[in-house]
């Protein structure tokens, strides 16, 4: 039987009844996380089915090649070893190289840190600010954010990214260029708003501090011939960001400098402790308690045989609030393709629109929508509080998941709502009816910590890499990134008057703009 007529099979059934089928599904563990799948259209055959798929993908496999530093990345011919700069004792020559990368940032860091490197006015850093985007922006202000109550006293750490010049106006308000220290991170060194706030931080810096202007920069990058010529002669860090870490796999790398500076030294070490755990976990665990594998088995099941085209992602957790957007990258970037590395085209619908935000406050927003809207959406909750000292809040955050998911699956019927409101009008008890049958998974640990986002993360991006190989797509290549870019280049004379675009609607648009 096929995946297809095993979803036709229990779409046909009602929720409740595969629910009670589910209810001794044991959940999976590994490295600070307990993942439960017991409310997913699911059953021991269809299971099994998935688990063939995986086989026949060869996703075990898939995993040796990445950990053995085989060149996954076919249209770069590159390995992919974002996982060893968190490995504690990488085996390989090149493993060891990139991994050292990481330890030559976190020495400067703690120079940094502990004012034994000051700068041009012999006066200490209190004031990092970043610039970045993408992925070099995404994963340190997601950890600065998971962890602002970890951060050293005397260092304020603000963020830049955007191409509108107010983004770094703001980051810059109020600092003294003295004491504050910047970091640039593009791997090509070539990135337009990075360069463009760089080259505006690095005005504001000289007009305050003089001709050792450079002391207060580091630059992370792939490409140091660039950099070089951007510093015009001045003595700049540069730190290497190696060729084979993609942007949105980073957050390992020194291009989370910021964060080693601005927190404090134990948080940057678990959380790349956990990640390295999960590590262990998803290079050695079979397919069945493979936490990796099983998600990703789960976004194809949900997204290519079930036809959800979303993922709802509900971070229970203070914490967490950013790491939506930061999933968004690592998977929609990762996996939103249509056409597979040799050329031909995939067959079936691959990665679903990914969304969300932090609970509870979604509902009092979306939620409405996921319950009662015509669309299903499947639902992830990660239920992790930030701190376990107030066991009433903790109580009251994890009651709300629980019962966020419970509703989406179970619904409320009609007789339900009569049963429960018998006085109400039956326009108003037709308005209380949820259809349920919606799909979720619970991700669980007692508390986030430094050392589970790491795990949880890299939990992510390997599931991520695998429902690439399911869907027979290159994980860790952009091409439709890039042609944006490329566009934009050939609009910028057409938006100073210089030309015309080709594009008669982009000319109307850029004439009223202009105007």
């Amino acid at each position: 039987m096929s995946l297809t007529d095993h979803a036709e099979r229990l779409r046909a059934l009602p929720f409740r009844t595969i629910l009670s089928i589910r209810t001794a599904t044991k959940p999976l563990s590994a490295a600070g996380w307990s993942v439960d799948l017991s409310r997913h259209y699911l059953d021991t055959d269809a299971t099994a089915a998935l688990f063939a798929l995986a086989e026949d993908r060869d996703l075990k496999g898939a995993l040796a090649s990445l950990f053995d530093g085989e060149k996954v990345n076919a249209s770069e011919d590159r390995a992919a070893l974002h996982w060893a700069l968190r490995a504690g004792h990488p085996e390989s020559d090149e493993a060891q190289r990139v991994r050292q990368t990481v330890l030559a940032a976190e020495n400067l860091a703690q120079e940094i840190a502990w004012s034994s490197r000051k700068g041009a006015t012999g006066e200490r850093f209190s004031a990092i600010v970043h610039i970045g985007i993408g992925g070099s922006d995404f994963g340190p202000r997601l950890i600065a954010d998971a962890f602002e109550d970890k951060r050293r006293d005397g260092i304020e750490l603000r963020y830049c990214a955007n191409l509108d010049p107010l983004d770094l106006e703001l980051a810059l308000d109020g600092l003294d260029p003295a004491q504050t220290f910047v970091i640039g991170v593009s791997k090509s060194f070539g990135t337009e708003e990075t360069l463009y706030n760089l080259g505006r931080a690095r005005s504001w810096v000289k007009d305050g501090v003089g001709k050792d202007w450079a002391k207060h920069f580091a630059l992370v990058t792939a490409n140091p011939e660039r950099a070089t010529e951007w510093l015009d002669g001045a003595d700049g860090l540069l730190l290497d960001l190696p060729e084979s870490i993609g942007g949105r796999f980073s957050i390992w790398s020194a291009g989370s400098l910021a964060c080693s500076i601005a927190l404090q030294a134990d948080v940057m070490e678990d959380f790349r402790a956990g990640a390295e755990a999960m590590d262990k976990h998803v290079a050695r665990a079979d397919i069945a308690e493979n936490l990796a594998i099983r998600l990703a088995l789960m976004d194809y099941w949900n997204a290519s045989v079930l036809g959800f085209g979303a993922r709802a992602l509900l971070a229970y957790s203070r914490r967490l609030r950013l790491l939506p957007a930061y999933l968004q990258q690592l998977e929609m970037e990762s996996n939103g393709k249509t056409v597979r590395p040799d050329g031909r085209s995939v067959s079936e619908p691959t990665a679903p629109l990914l969304w969300g935000g932090e609970g509870t406050i979604g509902q009092h927003s979306y939620h409405q929508w996921l319950h009662q809207s015509p669309s299903m959406v499947p639902a992830e909750f990660i239920i992790a509080p930030g701190t376990t000292e107030d066991t009433e809040g903790v109580t009251g955050l994890t009651a709300h998941a629980l019962a966020q998911a419970e509703v989406l699956a179970n619904g409320r019927s009609l007789a339900d709502v009569q049963r429960d409101e018998p006085d109400l009008p039956l326009e108003i008890a037709a308005q209380k009816v949820h259809a349920g049958g919606r799909p979720s998974t619970i991700i669980h640990a007692p508390r986030l910590t430094a050392f589970r986002l790491g795990s949880l993360i890299a939990l992510y991006e390997h599931r991520t890499y695998l429902a690439g190989k399911l869907w027979g797509l290159n994980s860790f290549d952009q091409w439709g990134v890039e042609r944006g870019k490329t566009m934009a280049g050939q609009l910028k004379p057409a938006l100073r008057g210089e030309r015309t675009a080709t594009d008669a609607i982009t000319a109307k648009l850029i004439a009223a703009i202009r105007s």
